[in-house]
């Protein structure tokens, strides 16, 4: 088997967990949130999502970089946006810094007042759509690679 078809194949694993934990959460466990005014059950799914999202997410990044330079998008070739193979991986990774934000700031700002604050839901509930909408472009963005890039 080629490196990138193994890649790849551990790629979409990983986007599967990734994209489809923040799909259950989004129209699952959210709206439960809301309905029962329960904040326990977010924690509750967080806490089991994560011994699985994070390595997930680990994988996308690890396989990403090792995809971007067989195609020969190296580091400094990142954000430069001059062929089509790097407005992709340029477009992903500002998606990545952008979950990685929405991740920092719900981890040290959001969660910790949610806890004994539920008028932070709405701000979390923001933060939830956003992470699973911005998931949803990368996936898509990464089946542009298939056909050339954008």
């Amino acid at each position: 088997m080629h490196e990138l078809h193994l890649l790849l194949i551990f790629h979409l694993i990983g986007a599967t967990i990734w994209v489809g934990g923040h799909i259950i959460l989004s129209l699952v466990i959210l709206p439960q949130v809301w309905k029962e005014k329960s904040v326990e059950k977010l924690f509750s799914f967080e806490s089991k999502y994560e011994r699985i999202g994070l390595p997930a997410l680990l994988v996308m990044v690890i396989t990403g970089i090792r995809m971007s330079y067989i195609y020969t998008i190296k580091i400094s070739n990142w954000f430069n946006f001059e062929n089509p193979i790097e407005r992709v991986v340029s477009l992903k990774l500002i998606c990545l810094a952008t979950i990685v934000l929405f991740a920092l700031s719900a981890q040290f700002y959001v969660l910790p007042r949610l806890k004994t604050d539920n008028t932070k839901l709405p701000l979390m509930t923001f933060h939830i759509i956003a992470v699973t909408t911005i998931s949803i472009l990368m996936l898509i963005l990464g089946s542009f690679v298939r056909y050339g890039g954008i």
